[in-house]
């Protein structure tokens, strides 16, 4: 979800103005991260080419792109027609956002704030309410609380899995709250993927004997874990549904497409599900993926671009699949 933030909030770490390099001297994710992009640039974003996001906005008719709310360059326009304020590397749980070096969620519900008041100088009170009434709000975290501070390092096994998801999705609720308190009447809060099949995981997994020793397969306690989430996260938006004024509140289903992409791929196109297009396909992510590790000939047969994040393709498939089973009863 993040079109570059991340980048942008490196530029404000680096200090004043004066001894910053130019924007375009810091890196947006180095090649061969968006060789799929239109002009075959890194863009910022963790993929070869395109997120579900920037093919939601275009498929609306909206613009092409989904731009960053803390790139310079960002217009009014842009402002009121929609900007990504997600960061790479956050999750519901603040340790996570504060272990990665980026914008907790509070921090980009700040962010917001700050658009909507730049809203209303641009158009008025009065417009940018109705805007911000009518946008589609879309929240996707909680993968990173899991993976990093209960499975990998783990920081927050102090809780029991059932406790920790119950403080992630307490996390979340307020931020849907806070959201619907400003005005915000539509939110697709989309749920945990199959984290037990993401390279990573297949590959830390290969590793443990408890699991499936030198095996690359998925790791089906994780997957369980996101189907247990998954339902209380499903109850907790009927129950906001139910519970605030005026709103749609839905649940966007992840786990199944793609646990069947993983199942039966070749039905999907693709020839590859459980190892990234980039580098060796098992841990390569972020300064791993770079112009120096190999590539796949065609990311589009891959479910995933690197260890953690999907192909561009993959992003279109649930893109497409959002926009015909979810959006129409959103936009009622």
């Amino acid at each position: 979800m993040d079109t570059s933030n991340h980048i942008r909030l490196r530029r404000l770490h680096l200090g004043p103005r004066q001894q910053q390099p130019p924007l375009h001297h810091l890196p947006l994710r180095p090649p061969p991260y968006g060789i799929d992009f239109p002009g075959r640039v890194p863009s910022g974003r963790f993929s070869d080419g395109k997120l579900a996001t920037d093919f939601l906005v275009s498929q609306l008719g909206i613009k092409e792109l989904l731009p960053a709310y803390l790139d310079p360059a960002l217009t009014d326009r842009d402002l009121l027609t929609g900007a990504s304020f997600a960061s790479a590397g956050t999750g519901l749980d603040d340790l996570t956002a504060s272990e990665a070096n980026v914008l907790t969620l509070n921090a980009q519900l700040r962010n917001f704030m700050q658009a909507l008041q730049r809203m209303r100088s641009i158009a008025g009170q009065q417009e940018a309410d109705r805007v911000v009434e009518n946008a589609l709000f879309m929240v996707a975290a909680g993968t990173n609380d899991m993976l990093y501070n209960f499975y990998g390092l783990p920081l927050r096994r102090t809780y029991s899995l059932s406790g920790y998801q119950d403080l992630l999705l307490q996390n979340l609720e307020n931020v849907i709250r806070t959201l619907h308190s400003t005005g915000a009447r539509r939110v697709a809060v989309v749920g945990l993927p199959p984290i037990g099949c993401m390279p990573v995981s297949v590959t830390l997994g290969s590793l443990v004997p408890s699991f499936h020793m030198l095996q690359r397969v998925c790791v089906d306690q994780q997957n369980s874990d996101s189907e247990a989430y998954n339902a209380k996260l499903k109850a907790l938006t009927s129950r906001l549904q139910a519970t605030l004024p005026g709103s749609r509140v839905v649940y966007v289903d992840v786990y199944t497409p793609i646990m069947d992409m993983v199942i039966s791929p070749a039905a999907f196109g693709l020839e590859k599900t459980t190892e990234g297009c980039c580098g060796l396909g098992s841990v390569e992510m972020g300064p791993l993926c770079n112009a120096l590790a190999p590539k796949c000939p065609d990311p589009s047969k891959y479910l995933f671009w690197d260890a953690a994040h999907p192909t561009q393709s993959t992003y279109l498939f649930l893109a497409n699949k959002f926009r015909q089973e979810l959006l129409p009863s959103l936009l009622v």
